[in-house]
C-alpha cells in the first residue's frame, strides 16, 4: 500500500519567517524548518498570506524551502484578508479557501500549521480543523534549545479526536457530571426524564446566554433551579453580577414598570428619588422572573426591548439606560394558550421560548421523594445543628403514603419541605416516630381536602366521564378508588408514568413489571380508556 503524501497548510510568518542575507540561516524560521526534518518529507506546502506587500517574503521562503527540501512543492495563496486581527475577516477567508480546496484524504495527509500567523489566524485554523473543514491534524513547531544553522527544532502533531486522550475525555465527563450534580444540589434523583432534562440544562447554562423558560406547577422548584444555574455560571466565571429574583404576580398597577425598569425622580406621585429598577440591578448577572405570564402588556413590550437590545427607558426618563443581563423566566401557565387568548405577546413568547423546560410536579416523580426527603433532613440538621432521623417503621410508613395516589402534593416540593420541617421539629430526641408520622399524614390530608373544597367542585366528575347511570351504580369504595386513579392519570405524561406512580410498591416484587398494562386493564373494568380520561 502506497504511503499518503504529506501536505502542510499554514500561514506565512511575517515576522518569524523573515530574515535577510546569509544570516537568515542562523535564525529559526518555522515554515522553512518544518521541511528540514529528516524523518518526514513534506510533499506540498500550501502557504497562506494576506496582501501583495508580503509577495517578496513568500518568494524568499519558497526559494529557501526549495534549497533544503527539493521534494517539497510550495503553493502560495494570497487570501483576501484586510485585517489579520479581525476574527470574522480571517475566518471567512479560511472558510472560503477550505470550501474551494480539493482535499483528497485517501491519498494525502494534512498537517495544519498553527505556529505562524496572528493569534486570530491560529485560533481560526484550530476551529476550522476541529469542525473538520480542514480534514487533518494540527502541527505545532518549536525552535531548538540552542540556535544553530541546520537545526530545525521540533514539531508535535495534535489529534483533535478526544477519544484518543482518555484523561482529557474523562475529565470533561467528570466536570459535566459535577455540573449536573451541582444543579441538583447533590440530590440523587432517580427519575430518568428529570435527570435527562437537568443534564441538558447544564450544557445550555454553560454554553449559552440566551433566555431560558422554566414551566411547571407552583412549588416544582423553578426558582431553586434558576438560582442553581446562576451559581453554576458564577463558579465557572461566566457571570459577574447579582442574582435577582422576582415573582411577577406581586407587581400591580403603575408600580410594575417602576419595579422592573426603574424611574426618575418626580416621574409620578410618590417618586421622591431616582430608582434603578431590577433590570439594572441584574447587570452582568441573572434575572429570574417567575410567573412571567402575570406581566401586563406594556411591561411585556418594554421587557422584549430590554432582552433584545440590552437597553430601555426608565419610567419618566428621556435617556435610555443599559443592562446586560441573562433572563430565566418561570410560569405555571401555558403561555402558548395565553398568546392565543391575547394575554401574552407572541413576539416576547418567541424570544423566551428558545430553551424551554417543563419541571414535573412531585406526584410525577414518586421515585425522587426519598432522596429529597434525605436532602431536606440533612438541610434541617445543618440549619439547626440537630441530627434528626426516622425510625425504620416510621420512615417506611411515611414513604408508603408519600408515593401513594392519596398523596396529592398540591404544593409539590414546598409541601414536602414543610412536612419535613414539622416532622423534624416534633421529633423526640432526634427520632421521628410512628405517631409523629401519622399526625403529619392527617395534617397533609386535611390541608389537601381544604384545598379541594375551595375549588367548589370535585376533582374528577365520574358522571361526566361514564354517564350518570353507570356512575350511580358504583360502590363508594370503587368510586373513590377510580377518582384517585384518574387524578393520578391526569397529572402524568403517559400511561406508563401513571402506572409507575400507582404501582410504585408492588412493581418492586415483579421481575418484569408492566405498569401500563395493569392500569389499562383497571380502566377497562369501568369501560374507560386512557385518552377518554385525559
Amino acid at each position: 500500500m502506497q504511503a499518503k503524501r504529506t501536505v502542510v497548510i499554514g500561514f506565512l510568518g511575517t515576522q518569524l519567517d523573515n530574515g535577510r542575507g546569509a544570516a537568515r540561516w542562523e535564525k529559526w524560521r518555522p515554515s522553512v524548518a518544518l521541511t528540514q526534518h529528516e524523518d518526514r518529507i513534506i510533499d506540498r506546502f500550501e502557504l497562506l498570506y494576506a496582501g501583495e506587500q508580503f509577495a517578496s517574503l513568500v518568494r524568499q521562503v519558497s526559494q529557501d524551502i526549495a534549497s533544503v527540501s527539493p521534494e517539497t512543492r510550495l503553493v502560495a495563496h494570497d487570501l483576501p484578508i484586510s485585517d489579520a486581527w479581525d476574527f470574522e475577516d480571517v475566518y471567512g477567508a479560511l472558510y472560503d479557501f477550505a470550501n474551494s480546496y480539493a482535499f483528497d484524504p485517501d491519498k494525502e495527509e494534512y498537517w495544519i500549521h498553527i505556529t505562524t500567523g496572528s493569534h486570530v489566524a491560529q485560533i481560526c485554523m484550530f476551529l476550522m480543523t476541529e469542525a473538520r473543514y480542514f480534514p487533518g491534524r494540527l502541527v505545532q513547531t518549536s525552535p531548538p534549545k540552542r540556535q544553530a544553522a541546520g537545526n530545525p527544532g521540533s514539531y508535535a502533531l495534535i489529534d483533535l479526536d478526544l477519544s484518543r486522550y482518555d484523561q482529557i475525555a474523562q475529565r470533561f465527563t467528570r466536570e459535566q457530571a459535577e455540573g449536573v450534580a451541582f444543579l441538583k444540589s447533590g440530590i440523587a434523583t432517580r427519575n430518568a426524564k428529570f435527570n435527562s432534562m437537568i443534564a441538558e440544562i447544564e450544557r445550555v447554562a454553560i454554553k449559552s446566554k440566551a433566555p431560558m423558560l422554566l414551566m411547571g406547577p407552583t412549588g416544582a422548584g423553578k426558582s431553586f433551579l434558576a438560582r442553581r444555574v446562576y451559581e453554576l455560571k458564577k463558579s465557572r466565571h461566566q457571570i459577574d453580577g447579582k442574582f435577582i429574583d422576582l415573582n411577577c404576580a406581586t407587581l400591580h398597577g403603575d408600580g410594575a414598570a417602576s419595579t422592573l425598569f426603574g424611574h426618575i425622580k418626580g416621574s409620578f406621585t410618590g417618586a421622591g428619588a431616582d430608582r434603578p429598577g431590577l433590570l439594572r440591578s441584574a447587570h452582568k448577572g441573572l434575572l429570574f422572573l417567575d410567573e412571567i405570564g402575570e406581566l401586563g402588556r406594556d411591561e411585556q413590550a418594554m421587557l422584549l426591548k430590554a432582552i433584545e437590545e440590552k437597553r430601555f427607558f426608565p419610567v419618566g426618563a428621556d435617556t435610555e439606560v443599559q443592562s446586560d443581563f441573562q433572563l430565566i423566566a418561570g410560569t405555571n401557565r401555558d403561555l402558548g394558550k395565553e398568546v392565543a387568548a391575547g394575554r401574552f405577546r407572541e413576539d416576547l413568547y418567541a424570544r423566551i421560548n428558545l430553551w424551554t423546560y417543563e419541571l414535573p410536579g412531585l406526584a410525577q416523580r414518586p421515585e425522587d421523594i426519598e432522596p429529597n426527603l434525605d436532602y431536606l433532613l440533612a438541610q434541617y440538621g445543618a440549619e439547626t445543628g440537630e441530627r434528626v432521623r426516622f425510625n425504620k417503621e416510621a420512615r417506611d410508613r411515611f414513604m408508603r403514603f408519600a408515593a401513594s395516589p392519596s398523596a396529592a402534593w398540591k404544593g409539590n416540593f414546598r409541601d414536602l419541605s414543610a412536612a419535613v420541617t414539622r416532622l423534624a421539629t416534633l421529633s423526640e430526641a432526634g427520632r421521628i416516630t410512628d405517631s409523629v408520622v401519622d399526625e403529619e399524614i392527617r395534617r397533609l390530608n386535611r390541608m389537601w381536602q381544604h384545598h379541594d373544597g375551595r375549588t367548589g367542585r370535585p376533582e374528577v366528575d365520574l358522571a361526566e366521564l361514564m354517564g350518570e347511570q353507570a356512575a350511580a351504580q358504583l360502590d363508594l369504595f370503587d368510586a373513590l378508588q377510580l377518582q384517585a386513579v384518574i387524578q393520578v392519570c391526569r397529572q402524568s405524561n403517559s400511561l406508563s408514568d401513571a402506572g409507575r406512580t400507582l404501582y410504585a410498591i408492588s412493581r418492586e416484587a415483579k421481575a418484569k413489571p408492566n405498569d401500563a398494562d395493569r392500569l389499562k386493564k383497571f380502566l377497562a373494568r369501568f369501560d374507560l380508556e386512557w385518552d377518554s380520561i385525559r
